[in-house]
């Protein structure tokens, strides 16, 4: 059962521990009989990313989110996502940042998982909204302070003149909020990405890969194919 849902065996994650991300023989590949299932991608997405937290040395949540602006010309970057469910998928960021404004004025997004030292990836794409203001005062107050700081000293995207102009207005935000908490910017905020298709990929011996895609379906429901690596 486990082989089916894709989660690594005790002796596998010994064997992945060990030999790393790389220089497995055929025969000798931990993954070899593992099998991407046919079914509920929002849970293989749980159990995959609780083995990326368990293996991945650093960042497993770190996530490339690509965005497009109205005319479709892209943008890439990495963030951190801070929440997922069956609601999507949560990362916080600057409205006013490139990001944020693709996100604003077109509101689609696709996520790509890379653990490397699980030889793995997930692909999400899907439609995006803001996270409502609670929930994003929330996250927002459990940063640490000096991160709070940042984001009110930041113009995300925007020219910078001199790392030392950055710093001074950061000491300048700093001796504004010397007492008390401190509040969330309100163009500072949360974006949530609700998948509309999910895709595994498994590295294999020989680029011989396995990946299966998951699309909703229109009735609640997902469904999925084996796709050619």
């Amino acid at each position: 059962e486990a082989r089916k849902r894709g989660v690594l065996s005790a002796s596998a994650q010994a064997r992945l521990s060990s030999r790393g991300a790389g220089g497995y023989a055929r025969g000798m590949d931990p993954q070899e009989h593992t099998e991407i299932p046919t079914e509920a991608p929002l849970a293989l997405f749980d159990e995959w990313f609780a083995l990326a937290r368990k293996h991945e040395p650093n960042d497993p949540e770190a996530v490339a989110v690509a965005t497009a602006t109205r005319e479709g010309f892209p943008s890439v970057r990495m963030v951190l996502l801070k929440g997922h469910g069956s609601d999507g998928f949560v990362f916080y960021t600057n409205s006013h940042s490139r990001k944020g404004g693709e996100l604003l004025a077109n509101p689609r997004a696709a996520m790509l998982f890379h653990w490397k030292s699980l030889r793995r990836q997930i692909r999400i794409e899907g439609t995006v909204s803001e996270v409502d203001p609670a929930m994003a005062d929330a996250y927002f107050a459990s940063r640490s302070r000096d991160s709070q700081l940042g984001a009110h000293a930041s113009d995300q995207s925007r020219p910078l003149a001199s790392r030392a102009a950055f710093l001074a207005r950061i000491a300048k935000t700093t001796a504004k909020h010397l007492v008390g908490p401190v509040p969330r910017p309100s163009h500072w905020t949360g974006f949530r990405l609700e998948p509309t298709a999910i895709e595994f990929w498994m590295d294999r011996a020989f680029r011989l890969h396995e990946r299966r895609r998951f699309e909703r379906d229109g009735k609640g429901g997902w469904t999925s194919t084996l796709l050619y690596p």
